[in-house]
């Protein structure tokens, strides 16, 4: 299941969830982002040891800025309340797997 991540909801679901949580960063307006979605929507089924979410950048542009957000699709993973790894652009769904399990 892929979260909907706000301003509401990002300490609890994130910076305060106990297994890593993969937030993507991304835009309905955004072809990459479309392209990026069912990629993440596939790997949020296959990774039962991780939280997956989404944050629209034009809903909530000031995670967005927190974050450093300035390209998307920007993939951004968190553990222990830190984010520790970061990627930008459209990736396989392989690379996304890898990117979660290092």
């Amino acid at each position: 299941m892929v979260l909907t991540l706000t301003s509401g909801n990002f300490r609890e679901e994130v910076l305060q969830s106990g297994q890593p949580v993969l937030v993507d960063f991304w835009a309905s307006w955004c072809g990459p982002c479309q392209k990026l979605g069912p990629i993440v929507d596939e790997v949020a089924a296959e990774a039962p040891g991780a939280k997956i979410g989404k944050v629209n950048v034009d809903e909530q542009n000031q995670l967005a800025a927190e974050y450093g957000v300035m390209s998307i699709p920007t993939l951004i993973l968190f553990q222990n309340g830190k984010a520790v790894k970061r990627s930008v652009g459209v990736i396989s769904k392989q690379e996304l797997l890898s990117m979660l399990q290092s």
